[in-house]
């Protein structure tokens, strides 16, 4: 199996870098500083709003809400809307990095992770001397429900193909694949925006929700159009964004994939489902630094991946 040329040594940021912004469900201001951190330490968020700044591992075992973002947390102590930040965290192969925020919600920005990318960009990226360790999927496993699906599949590379359907005629069937890496996330996938529907976001507003966006930090479609005055930044953004979305989740894991990622229909939820099951299935995978000799792989026929 040959692997393409990916950071073997664990990386964290350079220098602290600061943001601020407001949440998009809870409306809040929220101050964000990244930090420099040790190896082997993973993405850690503290909040220093709270009595004993506690601090939050970002792994998929501290999910603890998935319904309309995903949020971690443990004893109390909740971060929502983390997805974006660590997608953008993923793309550059940071693996350790304290996350300092003052409220229990990530700043939305524009919508989009291209904030904490160029702000993590202009930080600068610091190598560390620990290796790093992939997870490293060996055979197929799949988890559908309904029409939703995600499977994994051998592959020496860091692919991901996403694919949403809405009964809308400006989203219908879209369809995204990408091999990561940084630039094709900076150029193809951060600055896609997140999205939603009037009639959604009417109701939410009215359960006290979405009390943060607005068409500065969201795409918003009605039955025809799309409301923002500048329309789209790309034709495809819906599904673009969905695959960041998915980038950000399946972070969670702790460690970069290599293999083939496939969703059809996903959302944070499903995502979650999807990791604990390949989590458990220890026989799909393996965990260890990238140049380590991978017991013999069960190839996958293409017709695997027919949704």
């Amino acid at each position: 199996m040959i692997i393409p040329d990916y950071p073997t040594k664990q990386r964290t940021v350079a220098r602290h870098a600061t943001c601020s912004g407001i949440g998009v469900h809870s409306g809040k201001k929220a101050h964000v500083t990244i930090k420099p951190a040790a190896a082997n330490r993973g993405i850690r968020f503290v909040r220093t709003d709270l009595p004993g700044t506690p601090v939050v591992s970002a792994l998929f075992n501290q999910v603890v809400d998935t319904s309309l973002a995903t949020v971690i947390g443990n004893d109390g102590c909740i971060i929502s809307t983390i997805e974006h930040l660590m997608a953008a965290l993923s793309a550059l192969s940071i693996d350790n990095a304290i996350i300092e925020i003052d409220a229990h919600e990530m700043p939305i920005m524009d919508g989009s992770a291209r904030p904490f990318f160029d702000l993590i960009e202009t930080a600068g990226i610091e190598e560390q001397e620990a290796e790093r360790c992939f997870f490293i999927i060996k055979e197929a496993i799949e988890l559908r429900d309904g029409d939703k699906f995600v499977g994994a599949y051998p592959d020496a590379s860091r692919k991901l193909t996403c694919t949403i359907a809405y009964d809308h005629p400006l989203i219908k069937e879209q369809s995204i694949t990408v091999n990561l890496d940084a630039n094709v996330f900076k150029e193809e996938i951060s600055s896609a925006r997140t999205f939603g529907f009037m009639h959604e976001v009417e109701m939410m507003k009215r359960f006290g929700l979405a009390r943060g966006g607005s068409l500065d930090n969201a795409i918003v479609i009605d039955k025809e159009d799309v409301l923002n005055p500048g329309g789209l930044r790309f034709a495809d953004e819906f599904v673009r964004h969905k695959l960041l979305d998915c980038i950000g989740d399946f972070s969670l894991l702790g460690m970069p994939i290599i293999g083939h990622l496939v969703t059809h229909r996903s959302g944070h939820a499903f995502n979650h489902a999807f990791l604990e099951k390949l989590f458990l299935n220890k026989s799909s995978w393996q965990a260890c630094p990238i140049h380590t000799p991978i017991k013999p792989i069960r190839l996958v026929p293409a017709k695997a991946l027919a949704i």
